[in-house]
């Protein structure tokens, strides 16, 4: 397949290396980084080496795969410090938040009003109207409780 190319296969992963380096930092996911990595080793031992392309396929399918999990490890040991570590979670920013029934708690379950949205909530009985606090999340359920 690279073969078809007017271009030199080490040339050609080298090429896709860069491509991929560039995607990584238009649109960051710290995902193609590795597969770029991946590609930059392809190319370079395929410089040095001339390997041929059905062994430069395999090496770079063990590079990536290898360079995703190196990467998944080390990102999983060294966490990135965030200055606002809830800013993915929208539940868990309500804790704290005053909401007001919409729907009645009744049985301990009804649906209270956040903000422009309708959340399901659970806790002690409350007609509409009533004001309270989110305490917590329990699988999407608001947990709440009467304020004061």
């Amino acid at each position: 397949m690279l073969h078809l190319l007017p271009i030199e296969p080490h040339w050609a992963w080298l090429i896709l290396a860069g491509v991929l380096g560039i995607a990584e930092i238009v649109m960051p996911g710290i995902f193609l980084i590795w597969i770029g990595l991946a590609a930059l080793v392809t190319g370079l031992v395929t410089l040095v080496l001339g390997i041929p392309e059905p062994l430069q396929f395999a090496l770079f399918a063990m590079l990536a795969i290898a360079a995703v999990f190196a990467g998944r490890r080390w990102f999983a040991l060294n966490p990135i410090e965030s200055s606002d570590p809830l800013l993915n979670d929208r539940a868990a920013r309500l804790v704290g938040e005053q909401v007001t029934v919409v729907e009645a708690i009744d049985g301990g379950e009804g649906r209270v009003r956040v903000g422009d949205g309708v959340w399901p909530a659970r806790g002690a009985d409350a007609p509409v109207g009533t004001r309270l606090r989110v305490t917590g999340i329990d699988r999407g359920l608001l947990k709440v409780e009467p304020l004061g």
